[in-house]
């Protein structure tokens, strides 16, 4: 073959060049992920409490949904519940609790993802265990000391992991690299209780001095200052009046947008059961989620295109609605992805029908994705851990818990 002399190179200067660049590797492997594309990020969100997945993705399209749902039936065309507006259209079964406006959006850009009927492998009703289940990542509850988000970590030389908590959960224990992060108290203290601690410190001489003066701080710092101890992770003062979450899931953005960042991250939340008067929670909660969802992406700029987020819970609940306008600890529940490296735009999963003969143990969704495999191919496909690890260190006997396949833009245009 005819080359020219500028375009020949000789060995010596090719493994000249190959071991240039692999110097470049150990010196500044951040930079190098980040100029192969292969520095991607991976955030889990735990929903404590058991989210009503036929609430947040509700089923409308399936003969049986109106008539067990009742009064917390929603559809496209409209809803059972007062003042409240149509869900989002998703396909002809599916739709979007209407407070998810946001991810609507993201749906329609291919960027957000239901998959319906999902739960861990332990199918009972125990919040606890259910949790234990889901973040400790084997087959049952209590099956594993350390969390599967942990050992991942650890089995990805260099990563380092985010959780967003004020205790580490179970999930981010074990012998990877993980630090944690909890919003400061707040520095405003309310005036009420001022007053009434005022006459105890005025009591002591020793105490009363300082007391006065951290009044006068208290007194003389400006209102803007309020929210500024969180401006360094990407939350302003508006995000932080829309809850905790959005704060949290903005914080953690702020961090794991950043070159050096941490490539795993993790948040909770709690307040999702919903025993009784359901509809008003999750009318705030699935808001709060929307407005998380939207502060982090916000937060993680460029990098969100390199970004998978799994939002999942421990358990759905009773397809039936009981009598104080809530439903009980179910089984099959939903899941949602987001990000921008996501093929979503789709509703995953496989539905097993909600009619009154299809229910688990005449009560609940019947769970036919264990989460484990969403984990998996999420894991396999977005952060490249080889099927060997996943499935003897992060998911240890898991054989039976397939990887989901096709999560990723990458891996369906390979």
């Amino acid at each position: 073959m005819a080359t020219s002399i500028q375009g020949r190179i000789s060995r010596r200067q090719f493994l000249g060049g190959t071991l240039a660049a692999a110097g470049a590797l150990v010196l500044w492997p951040k930079l190098t992920f980040a100029a192969t594309g292969s520095d991607t990020r991976f955030l889990m969100v735990l929903l404590r409490g058991g989210l009503d997945g036929l609430e947040a993705v509700p089923p409308y399209g399936d003969p049986g949904y109106q008539q067990i749902r009742g009064a917390l039936a929603l559809s496209p065309q409209g809803s059972n519940q007062p003042n409240v507006p149509p869900a989002h259209k998703l396909d002809n079964v599916f739709a979007l609790h209407p407070s998810l406006d946001y991810a609507s959006q993201l749906y329609a850009q291919g960027q957000f993802m239901p998959l319906v009927a999902a739960a861990p492998p332990y199918w009972g009703r125990s919040h606890f265990d259910a949790q234990d289940c889901v973040e400790n990542g084997t087959n049952e509850p209590h099956g594993a000391q350390t969390g599967w988000l942990n050992r991942c970590v650890a089995a990805m030389p260099g990563v380092e992991g985010l959780a967003v908590a004020t205790v580490m959960p179970l999930t981010m224990r074990g012998p990877g690299n993980v630090t944690s992060w909890s919003p400061p108290l707040p520095t405003q203290v309310n005036p009420i209780l001022l007053q009434r601690l005022q006459p105890l410190y005025a009591a002591d001489t020793r105490l009363s001095p300082f007391f006065a003066r951290a009044i006068d701080s208290q007194q003389n710092e400006p209102v803007a200052a309020q929210g500024a101890t969180m401006q360094g992770v990407g939350i302003g003062k508006k995000k932080a009046n829309l809850g905790q979450l959005p704060v949290l899931m903005g914080a953690a953005g702020g961090f794991m947008a950043k070159l050096d960042g941490p490539r795993v991250g993790f948040v909770e939340d709690n307040g999702w059961d919903t025993h009784a008067n359901e509809a008003a929670i999750l009318n705030r909660k699935l808001s709060e989620l929307d407005a998380g969802l939207k502060a982090y992406r916000e937060a993680m700029g460029d990098a969100w295109n390199r970004t998978i987020v799994v939002v999942v819970t421990e358990f759905g609940r009773t397809a039936a609605v009981n009598g104080t306008g809530g439903t009980d600890h179910g089984t099959g529940g939903a899941m949602f992805l987001a990000g921008g490296a996501l093929r979503g735009g789709r509703v995953a999963g496989q539905w097993p029908g909600i009619g009154r003969s299809e229910l688990y143990q005449n009560r609940d969704l019947h769970a036919t994705t264990d989460l484990r495999s969403v984990f998996k191919g999420v894991l396999a496909e977005h952060l490249k851990v080889s099927d060997s690890v996943l499935e003897s260190r992060v998911f240890p006997d898991s054989g039976k818990a397939q990887p989901v396949e096709g999560l990723t833009r990458a891996h369906s245009a390979a």
